[in-house]
């Protein structure tokens, strides 16, 4: 479900993100444009039929897409004058957590989760293209940090940032507020009960699925346990994942 919808305060403004962000899309046979309901062309259109709100709600359970398309609603959000608030229902992660990230405020119920990783492309041809390829996609990644480092201030610096890139880190609520990426816990947990169908529709492999969930369940049996008192657990960084989204096209 991606869903924007005038909620019943007046000048509010509820926006769902429960799925992939995807670009639009061509019909070759029929020469013409295949519009995706997640497309940045159009948040845009719906974003801009409801010019004088104040206040904008983003839900987001997502597991990712297109880097262009989140990164352009990112900036879409960031720029709206409204006060934004960003609730995690579930996961977010990949280009999903980018999004998250236009939040003035973050909230995330203790047993969500945000993944974040490096981008990824497919690319062909010769030795000389392939090297510009990886140099292009350095490039990107750096600019793509910039959304999580203003988020997070001081509370986090690109080098720590880089590493848990590289390793695909899963982040709980409470490390996600440890490292300024969320402000505050939400006052009831999130339903889960999908979070099984979503690992599996990540693309990832049955053995890399039971590892996930076994990492995530241990942090969920800790929170739920009461051990928040602490300073937060490092990130888990033992289960690598495939990459949820590409540059170029998704799987």
């Amino acid at each position: 479900m991606w869903e924007i919808r005038q909620a019943a305060s007046p000048g509010t403004l509820d926006l769902y993100i429960y799925g992939d962000v995807m670009e639009d899309g061509y019909d070759w046979w029929r020469d013409e444009i295949i519009r995706s309901e997640t497309s940045a062309n159009t948040f845009r259109e719906e974003l801009s039929a409801h010019p004088d709100v104040k206040q904008i709600n983003i839900y987001v359970n997502s597991y990712g897409g297109s880097v262009f398309e989140g990164t352009a609603i990112y900036n879409q959000l960031k720029r709206h004058p409204a006060h934004k608030t960003v609730y995690v229902d579930g996961f977010a992660c990949s280009i999903a957590s980018v999004i998250a990230m236009a939040g003035d405020e973050v909230v995330m119920p203790r047993n969500t989760l945000m993944m974040i990783h490096n981008m990824w492309m497919c690319a062909m041809g010769n030795a000389g293209e392939l090297r510009k390829a990886a140099d292009d996609l350095d490039t990107i990644n750096a600019a793509g940090r910039q959304a999580y480092l203003a988020k997070s201030g001081d509370r986090l610096d690109e080098e720590a940032l880089t590493a848990m890139m590289d390793e695909e880190t899963w982040l709980t609520a409470e490390q996600c507020i440890q490292y300024g990426l969320a402000d505050r816990y939400a006052e009831q947990e999130a339903d889960m009960s999908g979070a099984a169908a979503v690992l599996q529709k990540a693309n990832l492999t049955l053995e890399q699925r039971i590892g996930i969930q076994k990492s995530l369940a241990a942090q969920l049996r800790q929170l739920t346990q009461g051990d928040t008192g602490g300073p937060a657990t490092p990130p888990s960084q033992g289960a690598k994942t495939n990459p949820i989204f590409t540059l170029f096209e998704r799987r």
